[in-house]
């Protein structure tokens, strides 16, 4: 995968990740109209103009030409329905990713797999070598979504929330090679 251009759509057993495009606010806003969302995030709901808005925001892009927003919707493959988002925002060969599963899916593991799906899709192909994800301390959810998807609180704080990472095995470890360290070691 070379870092550059559009999201690539990838899947999981139950999930779809779709490039975000502008059609998808009306039926995002619907997913994402609960305040309880914005619990440890902040803000407020936005109507489908404001995400709309956002959408054709991000879908232009960053404007710093260095960095790449990669943004998703979550469609479950059994109904066809959305139920969240996954993002990805890559600077070199780091992403910092976010994942969020409106409230009506939550407790299914959907986030779980999702954020996990996310982080493999990123780390798989090479380009991508850390993976970061911000999580506010109280969010024990969130905190267990990113240990499923393999990353670790790093005790360092950005803004009040907790730094998690994961960082791709050496390749001398992927391939088994000598001079890994700790070959049994999970990342």
């Amino acid at each position: 995968m070379q870092v550059n251009g559009a999201p690539e759509p990838f899947s999981t057993s139950r999930l779809d990740a779709i490039p975000l495009d502008v059609a998808h606010a009306e039926e995002m806003a619907t997913v994402l109209f609960d305040p309880a969302l914005h619990t440890y995030t902040g803000g407020a709901p936005e109507d489908v103009g404001a995400l709309r808005a956002r959408y054709e925001r991000q879908g232009a892009g960053s404007p710093d030409p260095a960095e790449l927003w990669w943004n998703w919707v979550l469609r479950l493959r059994a109904d066809g329905y959305l139920a969240g988002y996954v993002q990805a925002t890559l600077r070199g060969t780091r992403a910092e990713v976010a994942w969020v599963v409106g409230t009506r899916w939550q407790g299914r593991g959907y986030a779980k797999e999702a954020a996990t799906g996310l982080v493999r899709h990123l780390l798989e192909r090479g380009a991508v070598r850390t993976v970061v994800a911000h999580i506010h301390p109280d969010h024990a959810a969130s905190a267990a979504v990113a240990a499923a998807a393999g990353l670790r609180p790093t005790g360092e704080r950005v803004d009040g929330e907790v730094r998690w990472r994961r960082s791709a095995r050496p390749r001398a470890q992927e391939a088994g090679t000598a001079g890994s360290a700790d070959p049994g070691r999970r990342l």
